[in-house]
């Protein structure tokens, strides 16, 4: 039987406050770890993870020196080693906490905290740390990321682009970014050739961020840099418009290769008619060119979701990109699980699935959702 996952939450117990209270005292003599411990779980069970993070910060604050610059210089000389590969910084979510002390504290040390955000991210991450001072600070804190995306450690490069996004999941939205995106493209123009696809994928979420709020400027920017000869600037191109792609914008299609519109014949089925929650439904597409050129083709479906009170919402879903020749055609399937997350609550009653290729709704079929079974 697989094992249910805990809640991410609870990452953050009393383990986790044990590990940190270990580390700290390693180069800090006169920690009071059993303090440090009582405060992180005061009340633990009840907090979601932001509070968590929160109270795990606050108990560090309180049983750290007073002073900023000793407390800070404390939990850096704290870190674990600098990674040694990309994407490994999950391995040290527990030092999350770390860089919420700082964002709280920070902004009046800007040196101290700089060069300890840029500590952080080399074994975990700075990325949410740094939001303050992307918000409060932005004439000291750009030219100084900017000046790190040369830095030798590709998750130090990575943390310009990823702590500049305007709508990092997770983190506080920065509404100045949101209006106006200019001040990121620097940082992103010196990271888009970047040889690390980590940093790459970066670049590609922050302009895929920047996009659900300025679409065209850039389609316009991917635009500029598009090279179809050069595989890495493709693929960031796919990902940056990934939200414009499924919009079905005009101009993110057109870029990529697949054109709107055309002569398609095309037929959706569903089945089973009736879901119960933990099930799923499977899709079958049949697709025909009938025209008289090859078409590239982007296959997504689009299920219309029930939502509280009798209202619906929309989600794009990615299956299947594909060329099909003049007069070929193709059948495909897929199964969409019906089951709850921790972003998306289901309710009963009437769901609607769509075909969509190349950003339009060509076929609709439908299906009851009964909740539980």
């Amino acid at each position: 039987m697989k094992q249910e996952r805990k809640p991410f939450k609870d990452s953050f117990d009393q383990q986790t406050a044990q590990t940190i209270a270990q580390q700290v005292s390693a180069v800090h003599k006169r920690f009071d770890q059993d303090t440090f411990v009582q405060r992180c779980c005061h009340q633990l069970k009840t907090l979601e993870l932001q509070d968590r993070i929160k109270q795990f910060a606050a108990a560090l604050r309180l049983s750290l020196p007073k002073p900023y610059p000793a407390a800070i210089n404390v939990l850096v000389r704290s870190l674990p080693p600098p990674l040694e590969r990309c994407e490994g910084f999950t391995n040290h979510f527990h030092l999350w906490p770390y860089g919420q002390l700082i964002a709280e504290h920070g902004l009046p040390h800007f040196e101290e905290s700089f060069a300890a955000m840029t500590a952080l991210t080399r074994c975990f991450s700075a990325e949410f740390a740094i939001r303050p001072f992307v918000e409060s600070l932005p004439d000291q804190t750009f030219p100084r990321l900017q000046s790190l995306t040369q830095h030798d450690d590709a998750h130090v490069r990575r943390w310009c682009s990823e702590g500049t996004r305007p709508r990092l999941p997770w983190g506080r939205k920065l509404q100045a970014l949101i209006d106006d995106p200019s001040p990121i493209f620097p940082i992103l123009d010196a990271l888009v050739d970047d040889p690390e696809l980590y940093v790459r994928r970066s670049v590609a979420n922050n302009l895929n961020d920047i996009a659900k709020d300025h679409p065209d400027q850039i389609v316009d920017w991917v635009a500029e840099r598009y090279a179809p000869d050069q595989p890495h600037r493709v693929t960031l191109a796919t990902q940056a418009l990934r939200t414009l792609i499924k919009d079905g914008h005009p101009g993110a299609l057109k870029l990529l290769g697949y054109r709107p519109g055309g002569k398609l014949d095309t037929a959706l089925k569903v089945a089973p008619k009736r879901i119960a929650l933990g099930q799923s439904v499977k899709m079958q597409a049949t697709i025909t060119n009938l025209e008289k050129s090859t078409r590239r083709l982007m296959i997504d479906y689009v299920v219309e979701y029930v939502r509280q009170g009798g209202k619906t919402g929309r989600k794009v879903f990615k299956w299947k990109t594909l060329e099909l020749a003049a007069g070929q055609s193709c059948t495909i399937e897929k199964q969409h699980p019906m089951k709850a997350t921790t972003v998306r609550r289901l309710y009963s009653g009437k769901h609607t699935v769509g075909l969509q290729i190349n950003g339009k709704v060509l076929q609709e079929a439908a299906f009851q959702f009964t909740g539980t079974p």
